[in-house]
């Protein structure tokens, strides 16, 4: 998988292989064939949150690799990187920045158009939610292409931000050196399960 040049850090090749953290992870996640169209093989992360032991597994390795990086802010991508988000965030004495969808922050927002395969969407954040040279991890449950991503890194830094990480607890590996994240590196900690059967 690469980043604009810098290839992502899948958790096993970077200090973990072997770690039984990450296989009860992944198998924690529930594959759902043809949803929410036929072909899809949707990672469902709801199964992972069910079982407290792997999601701890999950929250404890982003800790251990964010806790002496100086965070000062977790932002999570609406809607399952605030399952995560919070935790990390909290463990490493850092604020939680929620990245939502259009039209469901009260206030002044900033927003940030992103691609869909069909169509646009957009993420907001309030205008006061970073400051100029705070370092910012962004999180979100999985990454295909990287444009929710793209879109929240130039959220963070259209304020002065610094985007030191994006991290994923899955990485699609069919979408290998697609992802656009603006030169920022990306941690993965599982790839998706079930995508042998279609």
């Amino acid at each position: 998988m690469i980043v604009k040049g810098r290839e992502a850090m899948f958790a096993a090749e970077n200090g973990l292989k072997g770690d039984p953290r990450l296989e009860a992870i992944s198998a924690a996640i529930r594959v759902v064939p043809d949803f929410p169209k036929k072909g899809i093989m949707f990672q469902d992360i709801t199964t992972l949150l069910l079982d407290h032991k792997a999601f701890k597994h999950t929250i404890d390795i982003f800790v251990d690799r964010y806790k002496d990086m100086h965070i000062s802010v977790v932002a999570g991508v609406e809607a399952r990187g605030f399952m995560f988000g919070p935790s990390i965030a909290l463990a490493i004495g850092a604020k939680f920045v929620p990245l939502r969808k259009p039209g469901k922050l009260p206030g002044k927002v900033i927003s940030e158009s992103y691609e869909l395969e069909y169509g646009h969407d957009r993420l907001e954040m309030h205008v006061d939610a970073v400051e100029p040279r705070e370092r910012v991890i962004i999180i979100d449950d999985l990454v295909a292409t990287g444009g929710t991503l793209s879109a929240a890194i130039s959220l963070m830094e259209s304020q002065g931000a610094e985007v030191v990480e994006c991290a994923c607890v899955i990485g699609l590996p069919e979408v290998k050196g697609q992802h656009k994240l603006e030169g920022k590196p990306l941690y993965v900690l599982v790839e998706p399960s079930g995508l042998d059967e279609f």
